[in-house]
């Protein structure tokens, strides 16, 4: 017997899906205004200061906040992709299953993608503490920081597998697409 979600989910469903949703607005936005002081210091004011023969100024750490942002971007994204479902699926053959043969396909899916979460996480916690006494070359940050989006993505996949897999959350509806009869 499934657990019936409450309408628009559990209220520390929704807090984390939108604090995640947050985090990841926040990261974009970090992304977007990196990549483009990034080009502005690269193109602009290289060419000004060439020309006017001043002092250059250094825009090497774009890069490497561009790197951060993008890292942590893509695994919280992708636990976030898990829920909304907005990951790409193929269903050739289930549609055609009986209502409960469909759940319970659904359901081992989602523990397929809960293994696949705890792995990057464990693996992940493996690259982070092996490169922890390493510094990025500019910025001078621990790579921990860096590797460490593997892990929390990682987690957060695995719980949210797990979490569907059992029934404790159910995904955002499908969309009912009209197909040739």
């Amino acid at each position: 017997m499934e657990a019936a979600a409450a309408p628009g989910g559990a209220r520390w469903e929704r807090w984390l899906a939108g604090l995640m949703k947050v985090a990841l607005v926040a990261l974009l936005a970090i992304a977007i205004i990196d990549m483009l002081a990034g080009v502005f210091l690269r193109y602009v004011v290289s060419a000004v200061t060439d020309y006017f023969d001043l002092p250059g100024v250094s825009f090497f750490w774009a890069e490497e906040v561009g790197e951060l942002a993008l890292c942590w971007l893509t695994f919280i994204g992708a636990a976030v992709a898990i829920i909304e479902r907005t990951h790409f699926a193929l269903a050739v053959l289930t549609h055609r299953f009986p209502p409960r043969l469909q759940r319970a396909t659904e359901r081992l899916g989602h523990l397929v993608i809960a293994v696949f979460g705890a792995v990057t996480a464990y693996y992940g916690w493996k690259v982070a503490a092996l490169n922890s006494v390493l510094l990025s070359a500019t910025l001078q940050i621990n790579l921990a920081y860096l590797y460490a989006a593997a892990v929390t993505g990682g987690g957060l996949i695995a719980f949210y597998g797990l979490a569907v897999a059992a029934g404790i959350m159910r995904p955002r509806p499908l969309p009912i697409v009209a197909g040739p009869e």
